[in-house]
């Protein structure tokens, strides 16, 4: 049988319905355990828990999966929770909107998979070993729901070598997804790369900030900063802004993004797009005393951990500092943090500082999070990570 048994104090947590148990929580395991088995988790007094996937390899030993004894961990229980996890999401896809998030990992009771929509294309990604060994189950359930015309794996995360999971990129199901995937967000077209874009192909996650922010931009000067393919830009052209100035350290980036001002028709003699480093242009632009009325600042995770949030907060606070001193008097900054370790007061007060240190005087008039196709288990807070403020300069 495969049984782990935690050590006396250590099993509070899952309990609680907390997803992981890390590997110092363990009292005795299995010999015959392997990467990615199926195990039954017990107490200290050897009452069942839970549940989960096992991997020796990483510090999150167990991810657990069910905390009824009575349902059996099998294809159909896969099958089950996957149902459930798209079924969940079908409301939001309609003429405007035909990409959405199918499966956020823990938060929908499937660790180690992310599944997003694309059009008529599915970009899927697996961090998990016990996830690895079930993926073909899960490759045939998405065919059956959705009947995409093909879907594509980008397991190339870092998080798969905690897992001794090699990359894995590659067709699984149906045709290869061309260069540029057609999309729409919001009622904006996009062409999307999934085979070689950055994480899944495109960041979904900021679609009903990018359409908040945009009810700003009219007749103003705005600054797009990580710009990736253009979603914060498209949305501010749709809305009348007066010019806008794309920055994005990547090539592919920057390119997609101009094939997407193409595609939709908005007038390009009103944008200037910027294949730089964010904060050696930010720089610049303040050696040349340029002014904005709105800066959209959405940069790439600084805090993967808590180990790491101290020198991520000196990282925010100078990025924040530099785009407060870019904004006229009454500007706007939409300023955002993709990091769980950041907290939204801990954000707050980083922003706080960034402005005593401009010079600043501001006040936070929105709290951008997430959106549903994200959702936040209550049990596993850290499924909450995507966060942001719109700060008004005085």
């Amino acid at each position: 049988m495969n049984k782990i048994i935690l050590n006396k104090g250590k099993d509070k947590a899952a309990w609680q319905l907390h997803p992981w148990i890390f590997s110092g929580a363990i009292a005795r395991v299995s010999e015959s355990l392997q990467n990615g088995d199926i195990v039954s988790v017990y107490n200290h007094d050897d009452e069942f828990i839970a549940y989960g996937m096992y991997n020796k390899q990483s510090r999150v030993a167990v991810r657990l999966l069910e905390w009824d004894p009575q349902k059996e961990i099998s294809e159909g229980w896969w099958r089950d929770r996957l149902q459930r996890a798209v079924k969940n999401r079908m409301h939001l896809l309609n003429e405007k909107n035909n990409t959405v998030r199918l499966v956020f990992a823990e938060a929908d009771f499937l660790p180690g998979l992310i599944a997003d929509k694309y059009g008529d294309f599915i970009s899927v990604q697996v961090h998990a070993a016990g996830m690895e060994r079930v993926k073909s189950i899960l490759v045939d359930e998405l065919q059956q729901l959705l009947n995409p015309k093909g879907i594509y794996e980008r397991s190339d995360l870092k998080s798969r070598a905690y897992e001794g999971l090699p990359d894995s990129n590659g067709l699984l199901a149906g045709e290869m997804p061309p260069p540029f995937v057609d999309i729409i967000e919001n009622g904006i077209q996009y062409q999307v790369n999934i085979v070689e874009g950055q994480k899944s192909g495109f960041y979904c996650d900021q679609r009903e900030n990018r359409y908040f922010t945009s009810k700003y931009v009219k007749d103003k000067k705005v600054l797009d900063c990580f710009c990736y393919s253009g979603g914060f830009t498209l949305n501010a052209f749709r809305e009348g802004a007066a010019s806008v100035t794309s920055v994005d350290s990547s090539a592919l980036a920057i390119e997609t993004l101009q094939k997407n001002i193409q595609l939709n028709g908005f007038d390009s003699s009103k944008h200037i797009a910027v294949q730089s480093d964010v904060n050696k242009y930010l720089r610049d632009l303040g050696e040349q005393r340029e002014k904005f009325d709105l800066i959209i600042l959405d940069p790439p995770k600084y805090a993967p951990s808590r180990s790491t949030l101290e020198k991520a907060s000196r990282a925010y606070k100078d990025l924040n500092r530099r785009g407060l001193m870019l904004l006229n008097s009454g500007g706007l900054l939409a300023t955002f943090s993709c990091s769980g370790a950041m907290d939204i007061d801990t954000f707050k007060q980083v922003l706080a500082w960034a402005a005593l240190d401009a010079g600043k005087e501001i006040q936070f008039i929105y709290q951008f999070c997430q959106p549903e196709d994200h959702p936040v288990r209550a049990s596993f807070p850290e499924s909450e990570y995507l966060k942001g403020l719109l700060v008004r300069v005085l």
